[in-house]
């Protein structure tokens, strides 16, 4: 049994605020796959782009070389396409388009049926006073359960 394939992208939830998500496949070649289920990628620097011809791209996902790669190995940081439908992409590039959105991604898996799929989230940038907010609201609830926890015991 292979073990459960799970990269996060942890940053995503602090600097934007999630509007809309969807699970999009990834076009990969052999030696991205396996390095992928040997859990050496990375989508922390990562983000979505469309190219001119309206195909959703994944540009600075690390997905390291092949350890048992030949000279055929994948280059680490090359632009990968995304997989969704024509109506979730037009949705996604006319709110990329006209509003002050991206496209970042916050999960990389492995399905059941043994592919790869990237969670990506329809995002607008956090303000650092939001940001400070979330931070404040996180240590508040974790003093409040400090002292629920004391009282229990």
């Amino acid at each position: 049994m292979q073990k459960q394939i799970n990269i996060k992208n942890r940053r995503a939830r602090f600097d934007y605020e999630l509007i809309d998500t969807y699970v999009a496949g990834i076009v990969l070649s052999g030696t991205e796959i396996k390095s992928i289920r040997e859990g050496k990628a990375s989508i922390a620097e990562g983000f979505c782009e469309f190219n001119p011809g309206g195909e959703l791209f994944v540009i600075n996902m690390q997905v390291d070389e092949y350890s048992h790669g030949s000279h055929f190995n994948h280059q680490p940081k090359a632009a990968r396409k995304l997989l969704l439908n024509k109506q979730e992409l037009a949705k996604l590039h006319k709110a990329v388009k006209t509003t002050g959105n991206t496209i970042v991604p916050l999960n990389l898996f492995i399905n059941d049926r043994g592919l790869a799929k990237l969670k990506i989230a329809l995002a607008k940038g956090k303000k650092q006073y939001d940001k400070r907010e979330t931070i404040r609201s996180r240590e508040s609830k974790r003093q409040l359960d400090r002292v629920k926890k004391a009282f229990n015991s």
